[in-house]
């Protein structure tokens, strides 16, 4: 069972848990449009690996190996993230089958029919 967490509750999330990276697998569009979290300006080591690529964004077939490529160790909790939280507990599903502790930022970025997502709840963002 993946843990759901919301955007809102991030900051006290990472109190209580300070070994914990982000992972946006939202596409290279969404990033340039919408805009990026900015998770180091709450010491929140941010990466940025697409699940799905091209316009027509097909499935990542080398995200299991480009994440690890990033060595990002075994010791970090991954807190997975996209636009609604959809793609990024799919991810969190198949890092954990790779024995990464994965949780799924349940808003996303941009919000969904519960919360207001990551960049509603003053987080910070990049432009």
């Amino acid at each position: 069972m993946i843990k759901q967490i919301p955007s809102k509750e991030i900051k006290e999330y990472l109190k209580k848990n300070p070994k914990c990276i982000l992972l946006d697998v939202r596409t290279k569009e969404e990033w340039d449009t919408i805009g990026k979290p900015d998770g180091e300006k709450i010491g929140l080591k941010t990466y940025f690996l697409s699940i799905q690529i091209g316009e027509e964004r097909i499935f990542n077939e080398n995200f299991i190996q480009e994440f690890k490529n990033l060595n990002i160790g075994q010791d970090h909790e991954i807190l997975n993230m996209c636009r609604s939280g959809g793609r990024s507990q799919v991810v969190a599903e198949l890092l954990t089958k790779e024995n990464y502790t994965c949780s799924n930022i349940s808003d996303g970025f941009e919000g969904n029919q519960e919360n207001v997502g990551w960049k509603n709840c003053d987080l910070p963002c990049q432009k």
